[in-house]
């Protein structure tokens, strides 16, 4: 690799090759693939009756066996005249129909539509990066100028992005047709092979200029041309097949088991993703089965969000479990039909070798593994487009526990369950959707798929969710000197509904207002999470930092908890949940206006950010001295706790939560309005787990 260039331009100077070919000597230089590689290729575009300019041939080895296999009319020309006298020496006495001219592409002798081909290998990747890409279009042009109608430019290169967009720019403003070939390079066991794919660009002249630029990408010397649109989509092609070169190549030479490596296969036709594979080495030092070298795992639709599969300390753990060296982790995405384990096993098992460990034998049976042998079920049951937040799909998925639950999902984040309410089977439910019918005196849409499911109310699918409800506990409700006393709650953020509903449906003498910025979702929550709005709960449509404001404003309105659940849309900045603006000091303290003197303030924190999520702590902790948190498990989320009383207070607190997670467990149970329905939450562990933020 030492004789590789330094720089482009050095790659593209005369001197250089001067001193490249002194240096290399006798060895012919095949960066850019054999004869061996790329015949299939070269005889598909070049005829052997051919009359074919080789341009910038150097002292490659393709003239001399393209010559051997009948190429009779080659003419080669280099602007080097050391590698052109020693190529004429080389091939005198064996050869002596095959010559080499020392001539400028940019400038050649011969007549106008004198050459059925042009050959070119590297030379162009050599001259893209003189004088700005000048000095490749002179070469460009004139190659166009000694082809024949019909003529072809077959170019061997490694698809440099500049230097294919320069070459493809090019031609399609003359009309020609440009077809490029991908030539998947062997990746090597040593470090020092080379992991680039070599491209074969073909660009053929018409008579006349067509109107519509044809463009077209081929994988290998004989894949299906896939016809592109426009040049960007060619180079982001381009782009792909080279970004997966290079991860072939990083997979085949060393094992890394923090790199999280991942690519996504679309599908041929459409382009559309069709799976994420995502590849989890073991930890050094780990005691792996010595035929344990490699697996594929199959996550099952609808639980690609787990935080087992989507992150990477989920990922690592099931490793572990799994014990190989290497495991792929391989999720499914929406919009696709897999028949069944067979046939998706059938479709990747073409490229789990280009994926497999170091030193893994080539005849080694790799396994497919799955969680109970089947790939999971997932329905859309609706699409639709928010102004607001972009594009949503909702849909029932079979989770991993064997129960049906239903999902909204912005397809601007897919890898974010928006919302998600578990389904139950209608009987169940039926007597209470009446209830909850006459109370709202509306006619609801139906919020199933077909007449046997309904969304369960009592079951809180969010974890965070369940502890916002478990943090009631410290405002005493249940206890005897609150025996009907009224509840307040200020809510920011709907989702699909079920954690306000779950409020008025289980806590007595409550009344929830909801903010919701987004009208769409409102009508989704209706239409297919059961949400029923009524007199004890109420939807407020606009921004939750203009209503708090506003609340402020009008005085005399207070709640016991102001809880915000609302998720950041920058995805810049390091916190997902809330937006930055809800936690900065001035609306914190329009906040802790509003809140009645027990009342709380509960807010879901979901930073990566070390440093930012100290820094909303401070803010808080200035408007509100008592801050209990509980983190989620297998989740960034933390439930925040913020009371206005002082350390004294949170002393009193912690004691005294077991009884008030005792009391409200029993609150919650007493307000069943339905004998098969209850709900389901632990208060008493919920809150085992608080420490003081």
């Amino acid at each position: 690799m030492s004789l590789l260039p330094r720089t482009a331009e050095e790659f593209s100077s005369a001197e250089y090759w001067e001193r490249f070919f002194k240096k290399r000597g006798e060895k012919a230089f095949e960066w850019y693939g054999d004869y061996n590689k790329l015949c299939g290729v070269l005889h598909k575009y070049i005829k052997v009756q051919d009359k074919v300019l080789v341009v910038g041939c150097g002292n490659s080895e393709l003239s001399e066996q393209l010559y051997d296999v009948g190429y009779k009319h080659l003419t080669n020309i280099d602007i080097s005249e050391t590698v052109v006298t020693h190529m004429n020496q080389r091939n005198a006495e064996r050869r002596p129909g095959l010559t080499f001219h020392q001539v400028d592409a940019t400038q050649t002798p011969y007549e106008d539509a004198s050459y059925q081909a042009a050959l070119d290998k590297g030379t162009l990747d050599a001259m893209a990066s003189e004088e700005e890409g000048a000095l490749a279009r002179n070469m460009l042009t004139e190659v166009g100028r000694v082809l024949k109608v019909g003529g072809r430019y077959v170019c061997v290169t490694l698809a440099q992005e500049s230097v294919i967009k320069l070459a493809v720019d090019h031609f399609v403003q003359l009309g020609w047709a440009v077809r490029l070939h991908c030539l998947q390079e062997e990746t090597g066991p040593h470090e020092d092979s080379f992991a680039l794919p070599v491209f074969v660009l073909v660009c053929t002249k018409f008579r006349q200029p067509m109107p519509m630029p044809i463009l077209e990408m081929c994988l290998g010397e004989d894949g299906a041309p896939v016809r592109q649109t426009q040049v960007s989509e060619m180079l982001s092609a381009v782009r792909e097949h080279q970004a997966y070169s290079v991860l072939r190549k990083r997979l085949r030479t060393g094992t890394d088991a923090s790199a999280n490596l991942s690519l996504t296969l679309c599908h041929a036709k459409t382009g559309l993703p069709r799976y994420t594979l995502t590849v989890q080495d073991s930890v050094p030092g780990a005691k792996v089965p010595r035929l344990n070298q490699f697996a594929i795992f199959i996550v099952p639709q609808g639980s690609e969000t787990a935080w087992l599969y989507s992150s990477s300390e989920g990922r690592r753990q099931l490793a572990a479990s799994a014990n190989f060296r290497r495991l792929v982790i391989v999720a499914m995405h929406r919009n696709q039909e897999y028949k069944d384990m067979d046939a998706v096993q059938s479709e990747l098992s073409p490229m789990v070798m280009d994926l497999a460990p170091p030193g893994m034998p080539a005849n080694h049976q790799v396994p497919f593994l799955s969680v109970g042998g089947n790939l999971g079920w997932r329905e859309e049951i609706s699409r639709g487009v928010s102004q607001l937040s972009g594009e949503f799909i909702v849909e029932n998925v079979k989770g991993e526990d064997g129960e049906l639950y239903r999902r909204l999902v912005f397809l601007s984040n897919s890898a974010l369950v928006q919302s998600e309410s578990r389904l139950v089977s209608s009987n169940t439910a039926s007597s209470q959707k009446k209830k909850n019918k006459k109370k709202a005196k509306a006619t609801a849409p139906p919020v199933t798929t077909s007449s046997s499911l309904s969304v369960d109310s009592g079951f809180l699918c969010c974890a965070h969710h369940e502890v916002m409800v478990a943090g009631l506990a410290m405002l005493g409700l249940g206890s005897p000197q609150n025996k009907d006393v009224p509840v307040s709650v200020l809510l920011v953020g709907l989702g699909g509904g079920g954690l306000p509903q779950f409020l008025r449906d289980f806590v007595p003498g409550i009344t929830v207002e909801v903010v919701e910025l987004d009208p769409v979702v409102l009508e989704v929550a209706k239409t297919w999470f059961g949400f029923l709005p009524d007199d004890r709960l109420t939807v407020t449509l606009g921004d939750g930092l203009e209503r708090i404001c506003a609340l402020e404003k009008e005085g005399g309105r207070l709640f016991d908890a102001i809880m915000f659940d609302v998720d950041n849309k920058d995805s810049t900045l390091g916190m997902s949940c809330p937006p930055a603006a809800f936690v900065e000091t001035s609306i914190l303290q329009k906040v802790s206006s509003l809140l009645t003197p027990r009342g709380l303030f509960i807010l879901n924190l979901a930073c990566r950010d070390s440093a930012l999520r100290k820094s909303v702590l401070e803010r808080v902790n200035g408007v509100f001295p008592t801050i209990l948190s509980r983190n989620i498990e297998e989740e960034i989320n933390e439930v925040l706790l913020c009371s206005r009383g002082d350390k004294e207070t949170s002393d009193r607190i912690l004691p005294s939560l077991n009884q008030a997670a005792k009391n409200l467990q029993s609150v919650l149970h007493s307000n069943r309005t339905e004998p098969n329905r209850r709900p389901h939450i632990d208060i008493a562990e919920l809150l085992k787990n608080l420490k003081v933020a």
